[in-house]
């Protein structure tokens, strides 16, 4: 390809997600249930205080591509969010897949939920062959720079955050396993709880009050509470007005 001057920009000459598989019928297994509800309490629950819900995407299950020279090669994390980029690809189309040089913003944080036939790969302690694509860990590691990548093992409820510094990932410790990260001013921990009528340790956002975000289900439930006691306390009024005007001696007129 000539060089152009000035150089053309990635997103006029490489391929789009309209251009990109989106999946791979090839690839063995589906994702069991844990890995259907788990992603959608995370991108329910995510919502970083300093963006609007249309400037942020959340993806599950979604091919991540990120190598401008090998634009064939993708990962396809369990979740992962992106801040300050249209919550619709060029505001408009729902995304088939995740294409950084497109996009513009790789991803902030990444969270892989264990298997155990991926703990190992999930965890960097895999070895490639020079002719094979990068690693899971060395693509969100050092191509992609995500200051965040999360490892959750619902087998044993442990919880595992790196971080980010000097250009490698660093274990981030926290007791009791709640983690605070502050690029997004939002916490994440486990919640022990009920979600879509399922009890157990789930991974969820709080905010800077340690407080659990809710859910739009647990949203609208509380504003259902909110107007009933509403209509209770209102009801009460209404009751202690009329005894005291028959106190009085004044039939009120109901």
């Amino acid at each position: 390809m000539l060089q152009t001057d000035p150089p053309r920009s990635p997103k006029d000459y490489l391929p789009t997600m309209y251009d990109l598989p989106s999946e791979n019928p090839e690839e063995p297994g589906l994702p069991d249930e844990f890995h259907l509800l788990q992603p959608r309490l995370l991108a329910e629950t995510f919502l970083p205080p300093d963006y609007l819900s249309e400037d942020t995407f959340t993806g599950s299950d979604l091919n991540l591509y990120y190598d401008v020279r090998h634009t064939g090669w993708y990962e396809r994390p369990d979740w992962f969010g992106v801040v300050g980029i249209s919550r619709l690809y060029e505001q408009r189309d729902l995304r088939l897949s995740y294409v950084t040089w497109q996009e513009g913003v790789d991803p902030m944080v990444v969270v892989e939920l264990l298997s155990p036939g991926t703990e190992r790969e999930d965890l960097g302690q895999t070895l490639r062959d020079v002719d094979q694509p990068p690693t899971k860990w060395e693509v969100y590691e050092r191509i992609l720079r995500i200051p965040y990548y999360i490892v959750f093992n619902r087998y044993n409820d442990e919880l595992q955050v790196f971080r980010l510094e000097g250009g490698s990932y660093h274990i981030f410790e926290a007791t009791p396993p709640r983690f605070w990260f502050e690029e997004l001013r939002l916490g994440l921990g486990l919640w022990e709880g009920t979600y879509q009528g399922i009890e157990r340790h789930w991974l969820r956002w709080f905010d800077a009050l340690g407080n659990w975000i809710p859910t739009p289900l647990e949203r609208q439930v509380d504003l259902v509470e909110q107007e009933r006691q509403r209509t209770e306390e209102e009801r009460q009024r209404s009751e202690r007005l009329i005894a005291q005007l028959r106190s009085l001696g004044i039939e009120p007129d109901l």
